[in-house]
């Protein structure tokens, strides 16, 4: 975690990675040995537990790979980079012909439960030892569960689903969860948090109570929940801390992090180089290096390999006149014209890529600037919030009213003036919505996952095959290892 949260314990909370090889190439089964750690010699201080949260933390960091592929997946970018073979399993999401032998599909997979594996830990000794503040320890940690598992159960439908630590043996007698009962944990796991926590944190870039009730209004929302979406958002957003920034334009540099409109940001930092062998051992912000322009030479920025390049739908979806436009979208011979810039062209270019996170001149004191970018990840902004409460108000047939002035407020930053509101109902209002989240939130991981649970998007995404790719299938290697216990996705 960044400046805020020491991690001095990393190397004796390596995950035992569930069902199969972890990030870096070691077995699960050579690790379930090596770190052997129990309610014996673990857990009798205040300090034990605040040192395993910071494990649990850490592996929010590897869902730079979640943001990259949600934007991949969608119809805003295409996966880009030297060619198309540089990232195969990138690649094979872009165009929809991704199967169940992906590497990139398995590292997200095994990262999100390296994350669950680690909030369980504390979980499964919760009540081991007792001091002041213990319930904000445990809010922190049943918040971190809900997060990866609200991770895979939206990547990969019914997932195995414990409340303590996996152990060997689960792959061939836990079952894959239903989708419903995954999401009745992580309401549960939610509502304890929104419940335990303060709407400050005790350390900068620690969950906070409103963090939780955004993320149970999204997970209400994603099951078509919108009574109850509605009404955790309202009270978010009516008694929360959290408001719009002002000025667009600063919300996702380096000096504005977790600001008044951050409800959730990921926190990375220079501190740590990493290699290509172990991405998710680097402590910045992967995405922002691949993300980045290909041979750049200029200023502001820093070049990077070029991937997740927007589209000229993307771009053409922005009005007149939207302020959002070009802080969200660099077009980078525009730029590089008005600038005396040069960059390279990679594969699939388009001319454009996604300002928000690449990566700017003096980000770094140490590191590779393409695998230790500081650049916090914003999760859940306050924007992100007004949007959904917006959208559960209309589609759940509660107020228009009430959504058009949670629409509004954010169309009035974008455009700076309310001649832009929007005073249309029903359906038509329904498609507002949509369209202001894809604009508003371009570049952040959201749209893919949009279309899926509003049901558009066979109709937007190329080679997006209805009953299939809905969800992305289980890695082969967690099917195999079950012994027949579970069944693949469907058409996969």
């Amino acid at each position: 975690m960044k400046k805020y949260i020491n991690k001095t314990v990393k190397s004796i909370l390596v995950v035992l990675v569930l069902f199969g090889a972890n990030s870096c190439g070691d077995s699960y089964l050579e690790d379930v040995d090596r770190y052997s750690i129990d309610s014996e010699n673990y857990f009798n201080s205040e300090d034990d537990y605040y040192q395993a949260l910071i494990g649990a933390y850490d592996l929010l960091q590897a869902t730079y790979v979640n943001v990259i592929l949600g934007e991949i997946a969608s119809d805003n970018t295409l996966c880009g980079g030297e060619s198309a073979t540089d990232v195969v399993g990138w690649q094979q999401v872009d165009d929809m012909i991704h199967t169940p032998v992906n590497s990139e599909l398995r590292k997200l997979w095994d990262w999100m439960y390296a994350g669950v594996n680690r909030a369980n830990f504390i979980l499964e000794f919760q009540d081991k030892t007792d001091f002041e503040g213990r319930e904000i320890i445990i809010g922190e940690a049943r918040f971190l569960r809900a997060y990866y598992y609200f991770e895979l159960v939206k990547w990969f439908g019914p997932i195995p689903l414990k409340e303590t630590r996996f152990q060997l043996g689960d792959e061939t007698s836990l079952p894959r969860a239903s989708v419903s009962d995954v999401y009745a944990l992580i309401e549960a796991d939610l509502k304890y948090a929104v419940d335990n926590l303060n709407y400050t944190a005790p350390e900068v870039g620690r969950v906070t109570k409103g963090a939780a009730q955004a993320l149970l209004g999204k997970a209400y929302l994603y099951q078509d929940k919108f009574s109850e979406a509605a009404t955790v958002l309202n009270n978010l957003i009516v008694n929360g801390p959290y408001d719009l920034v002002s000025d667009y334009d600063t919300i996702f540099e380096n000096d504005n992090e977790n600001n008044i409109e951050s409800v959730f940001e990921v926190q990375y930092s220079d501190a740590e180089g990493a290699g290509f062998e172990c991405l998710q051992c680097s402590e910045g912000n992967v995405a922002v290096g691949f993300n980045g322009i290909r041979n750049y030479n200029g200023p502001l920025f820093d070049s990077g390999f070029s991937f997740n390049v927007p589209t000229q739908e993307v771009v053409d979806a922005f009005e007149a006149d939207d302020l959002r436009k070009d802080v969200a979208i660099l077009d980078i011979e525009n730029w590089a014209a008005l600038n005396g810039a040069t960059f390279g062209t990679g594969y699939e270019h388009t001319g454009y890529y996604n300002r928000k996170y690449i990566a700017r001149k003096g980000d770094l004191n140490t590191g590779d600037q393409n695998l230790t970018n500081p650049n916090n990840y914003r999760s859940i902004r306050f924007a992100d919030v007004l949007l959904m409460a917006a959208e559960a108000y209309n589609r759940g047939n509660i107020d228009d009213t009430k959504a058009q002035q949670f629409l509004n407020r954010v169309r009035a930053r974008a455009f700076g003036d309310t001649n832009h509101n929007v005073t249309s109902t029903g359906v038509a209002l329904t498609d507002a919505i949509a369209n202001e989240r894809r604009v508003e939130l371009v570049g952040e991981g959201h749209r893919f996952f949009d279309l899926v649970r509003t049901g558009k998007a066979a109709q937007e995404i190329d080679g997006f095959t209805a009953g299939k790719n809905e969800v992305f299938p289980i890695p082969f290697e967690e099917i195999q290892f079950s012994n027949g216990n579970w069944e693949q996705n469907p058409n996969y």
